[in-house]
């Protein structure tokens, strides 16, 4: 979730123009921005921006009628430079907020630096970051950040951060490795942050055709949530609230939600039905993904689903012991990793 509430409700048209000649092939009046790395399959067409932060510029499916459809929210040209105004962000080495930017651990307390308008510390230290482009094929890229020799990061400890974005045939697969290169143990987390549309029009469609839709009929299999306070968690996760409760599936709908939920059922995934589209997108986590945040912004074209390690202000959280927060402490030498999928059925 985001406090970003300035972006217009209706999105500016994408990078490149819709037309295009089959299996993905841009205009050639549309030259490739040399920020952005296309990575391709079939059936996806992901844009990556390796200098702000690993984030993605776009993500498109092919429908079976043989349109190109943004599946994710495009950036707009003049937006990417900004994490915050992309289609996705990965977040590390914690998701989400920190209260008041204050991280407690073993004892002792860092300040860091309060970066969000609610004055807590937000969405991890990486994503202003250039990343380094460590391994690379038509259909799959990874990227790596050491923070080690970087000044100003917004974390305490030394780590090393790695995603691979991958695809294959329908299915967009994102792993996400934090490594401890300090000299110290430290608690971590990280997540990931796509914007999805609630209606699947062709890439390059005016605005003025982006209807605010009551969206897809959605099915989080969740069965737990917490009580929030500022987006923050108060303690240990209950029954999910009405408003985010859909392990019956329902649209989306246009009330504002912004939630974190729990207790996910394990091999069944989030999926998203855009039944006036013939398109249901499935998101599915491995284990290291205990958490999800349902994002639905009023007014908005789009909305969120956030595969996470950490509930929101886990750190407070985990210092004072509270179950199940998903913060996880690794010791020096220590990596954990995490993988989730989008899969589009059309």
């Amino acid at each position: 979730m985001t406090l970003i509430e300035s972006i217009d409700a209706l999105d500016a048209p994408p990078l490149r123009p819709p037309l295009r000649a089959g299996g993905g092939v841009p205009h050639p009046l549309a030259p490739p921005d040399p920020r952005v790395l296309t990575v391709r399959s079939d059936a996806w067409e992901l844009d990556v921006l390796p200098a702000t932060g690993a984030c993605l510029a776009a993500g498109r499916i092919r429908t079976a009628d043989g349109v190109w459809r943004d599946l994710l929210r495009p950036t707009r040209r003049v937006h990417l430079g900004d994490p915050e105004k992309t289609a996705s962000f990965p977040m590390v080495p914690w998701s989400n907020r920190i209260r008041a930017g204050v991280l407690p651990f073993r004892g002792r307390t860092w300040q860091l630096q309060r970066n969000a308008a609610d004055g807590t510390a937000i969405h991890g230290a990486a994503r202003h970051a250039v990343w380094d482009v460590v391994g690379r094929t038509d259909g799959a890229v990874t990227l790596r950040l050491d923070s080690s020799p970087l000044v100003g990061v917004n974390f305490p400890w030394r780590f090393v951060a790695s995603v691979t974005y991958a695809l294959h045939a329908s299915t967009l697969t994102v792993t996400t490795t934090v490594r401890n290169v300090d000299d110290e143990p430290f608690p971590a987390g990280f997540g990931h942050h796509p914007y999805l549309r609630r209606a699947l029009l062709p890439v390059g469609a005016p605005p003025s055709e982006y209807p605010l839709t009551p969206g897809p009929v959605v099915h989080v299999p969740a069965a737990g949530g917490y009580r929030l306070s500022a987006a923050m968690a108060t303690g240990p996760a209950g029954p999910p609230p009405a408003r985010a409760d859909y392990r019956t599936p329902r649209p989306l709908g246009t009330a504002f939600v912004d939630d974190v939920l729990t207790g996910l059922e394990p091999g069944a995934p989030v999926r998203l039905d855009y039944v006036e589209d013939g398109v249901t997108v499935d998101v599915a986590m491995d284990e290291a993904y205990q958490h999800l945040v349902l994002y639905a912004p009023r007014r908005r074209c789009y909305f969120a689903v956030e595969p996470a390690t950490n509930v929101n202000d886990g750190f407070t959280l985990h210092a004072r012991g509270v179950p199940g927060t998903g913060v996880f402490e690794l010791e020096p030498g220590e990596e954990r990793t995490g993988t989730f999928t989008i899969t589009a059925h059309v």
